[in-house]
């Protein structure tokens, strides 16, 4: 090489040399100056900075609490949800297995998330490899909202079961959700929670959920920036207080119970709903609580507005009210005295008040046997003819007209307006005393009930009784609106009344007598308003009452709207209900089962026992039946120390349970009880064997 040529050669590369220098220059003075620039020249403006991002609070969500039946099962909690993507685009995504396995992973899909065919599944799974490499997706979702459970049998399915996701591009998102495990089961009562658009938190906004918000919620914590090595990092500062856990009064047989005799009575007299609360005479406990609508989108009936605490004009049932007021006034002492009736009552002028079964001349007693406008109008006019507004001063003495504070959220007091003392203070006077011209909730007029079932103590209904958390475990004590409405003499009177109704010769309610459980309680009738006009042609059926009537241990109330068929009266639809609760109640030995009435009362047709047809949830019924004569009768479960446990009689939803937990696997056909099962009971049959079972009603 020539010196010519090799000086240029030179020449060039310390050019290159020169410009990498220059270059490495430029930018060491930009860092210098940069350096300079926040660490002098504006160092507070950049201090300030990084203090106000050290010293920025974040907000902490607490875990809301569980609320909880009143055996401690849940009613509401929160339950983490998972949604599982795929990143198509991951270093070492193994596609070439993915795609070997593709038909093998679908078919697992479709068995165990059957959102999709198997074949939907392969077209689902395939798609993102139609694409060019470099706009695959990153974050493909698979599936969303599984459950832990069934995230983790995802993850043994081939190719997911890789343990490296960089691999097979598994990733994940989770969110907690607020579940009911129950599904509809008291549901209104219970509540549902939300964020809005101005507070992103999630409180309740309905039922139990928005009452006790403030215990359920807890307390928010916070965290703050702190400087580590690695950056800069959230650090909590004030950790966030889980809220409390709340144990309800529900009962959950009580309540299944309950919800379905409902919606049975709701269907077979085809009604636009129905709402039923039953009670613990003692304490107010609520037990059980449905309120069912139809579906508008389907034919069946669905949980739906808590009517229970709304107010409706009550028809016929405030009477016993109205009874208890003139007892304690001294308006009437002697149950025997004789009343003239006679077809109509013209008072102050107003629209004559009629019966519907009107007679010449009544007793005391059955004014409310009988149900009679009259006699109940002429028996509070004669102390409150000169102050029609005193009958509004004596409800809102014993507390009737004050809020109930039953945990229940939108709660609603009665209204029963104070008339002023005129002609037309006495003519609404001579209305609300026999259920009109109010609106009462079901659950105020259930809790005077509960209060003449109790011996006249007006004790609180409450529909929560327990507050739990780590550090807590609070039993708050049975509270009573007033001590006393009533003297229990009486208390005494009213019930004998009451009695009567279901047992007397004239009662409204004689067709719900039962050899088993004697019922006490009023039925109640109330034509529904429409435009500004009473629709005689709509009715609200009420019943109201308590059993066994000789020594009450539960009140209930049943309130139907608008029956089409089958039946159109108080006793036929609401009390029927009361009737059926009762009964299964009593089958149960919730009762004590010390009500046997067969010895004393004339011989009636004995109770029908049974199950109906599923309504997409089964029944859950515990007791065996056997044949014994013309009569069905208990039999106690035969007891299987070992191999298929028995389940005959059980209902589906039980026997399921019953037999899973023991490791065998089900088949059924049929509807109501198991009649008969294969293996037989007590088989010594491996598990993981299937049980064969025979359901009828």
């Amino acid at each position: 090489m020539s010196a010519k040529k090799k000086k240029s050669t030179r020449k060039h590369i310390i050019s290159r040399y020169a410009f990498i220098v220059g270059l490495m220059m430029i930018i060491v003075v930009g860092i210098v100056y940069n350096l300079v620039d926040t660490t002098v020249v504006n160092a507070a403006e950049w201090n300030n900075k990084a203090m106000k991002e050290l010293s920025r609070n974040d907000t902490i969500a607490p875990e809301r609490g569980n609320i909880l039946a009143a055996d401690g099962s849940l009613l509401a909690t929160n339950l983490r949800y998972y949604t599982v993507r795929m990143d198509f685009r991951s270093e070492r995504f193994m596609e070439v297995r993915y795609r070997a396995v593709l038909d093998t992973i679908a078919d697992s899909m479709a068995r165990y998330f059957p959102v999709r065919t198997a074949k939907e599944w392969r077209e689902h799974l395939a798609k993102p490899l139609a694409k060019p490499k470099n706009k695959r997706p990153r974050a493909y979702k698979l599936i969303g909202n599984i459950s832990y459970a069934d995230y983790k049998r995802l993850r043994t399915f081939p190719f997911f079961n890789i343990p490296n996701r960089n691999r097979n591009g598994i990733s994940i998102e989770t969110r907690m959700r607020r579940v009911n495990p129950y599904g509809d089961m008291a549901r209104r009562s219970i509540g549902g929670v939300g964020a809005t658009a101005e507070c992103k938190e999630v409180h309740g906004i309905s039922g139990l959920e928005m009452a006790l918000d403030t215990l359920l919620f807890g307390k928010p914590g916070l965290s703050k920036k702190v400087p580590l090595t690695k950056g800069i990092v959230n650090w909590t500062d004030i950790p966030a207080t889980p809220g409390y856990n709340v144990r309800t009064t529900i009962d959950i047989k009580m309540q299944d119970i309950l919800e379905n005799e409902l919606n049975d009575r709701l269907e077979f007299c085809d009604a636009d709903w129905g709402v039923a609360v039953l009670m613990d005479v003692a304490t107010g406990d609520i037990k059980a609580i449905s309120n069912l609508e139809k579906n508008p989108n389907a034919d069946n009936y669905i949980e739906g507005m808590n009517r229970a605490v709304l107010g409706f004009e009550p028809g016929s049932v405030v009477k016993t009210i109205s009874m208890m007021i003139a007892l304690e006034d001294g308006i009437v002492n002697n149950l025997d005295e004789v009343l003239t009736t006679g077809s109509a009552f013209a008072y102050a002028g107003g629209r004559p008040i009629t019966d519907s079964h009107g007679v010449a001349s009544l007793t005391v007693a059955e004014v409310i046997e009988r149900s009679s406008n009259i006699g109940m109008s002429k028996i509070i006019t004669r102390k409150y003819d000169s102050n029609p507004g005193g009958f509004y001063a004596r409800l809102k003495e014993i507390g009737f007209l004050e809020p109930m504070h039953t945990g229940i959220g939108g709660e609603r007091v009665p209204r029963v307006d104070s008339v002023p003392n005129n002609r037309g203070g006495r003519i609404a006077l001579s209305r609300q005393c026999y259920g009109y011209a109010t609106e009462i909730p079901p659950l105020s007029t259930l809790s005077i009930y509960n209060a003449i079932a109790n011996g006249g103590k007006y004790v609180r209904p409450r529909l929560f009784s327990r507050l739990t958390s780590e550090t807590t475990d609070s039993i708050l004590p049975v509270t009573y609106i007033r001590d006393r409405i009533c003297s229990e003499e009486n208390a005494a009177k009213m019930r004998d009344m009451l009695t009567r109704v279901v047992w007397g010769d004239h009662g409204t309610g004689r067709s719900l007598r039962s050899d088993l459980v004697r019922i006490a309680g009023k039925t109640g009738t109330c034509y529904m308003i429409e435009g500004g006009t009473y629709n005689t042609s709509k009715k609200r059926l009420a019943f109201c009452g308590f059993f066994p009537a000789e020594n009450p241990k539960y009140s209930c109330i049943v309130l139907v709207c608008n029956p089409k068929q089958n039946a159109f009266g108080a006793a036929s639809t609401s009390g029927q209900v009361l009737r059926n609760v009762a009964l299964k109640l009593y089958s149960r030995g919730m009762l004590d089962n010390s009500s046997d009435y067969r010895a004393e009362q004339p011989k009636t047709d004995p109770p029908t026992l049974y199950a109906t047809a599923s309504r997409g949830r089964h029944k859950t019924v515990r007791e065996r039946l056997s044949v014994s004569g013309s009569r069905k009768v208990l039999k106690q479960p035969t007891e299987v120390k070992s191999g298929v446990p028995d389940v005959t009689g059980y209902g589906l939803r039980d026997a399921i349970a019953v037999l899973e937990q023991a490791g065998y696997n089900v088949d059924f056909s049929g509807v109501g009880y198991v009649a008969s099962q294969t293996p037989s009971p007590g088989h010594n049959s491996a598990r993981g064997t299937r049980v064969k079972l025979t359901l009828t009603e």
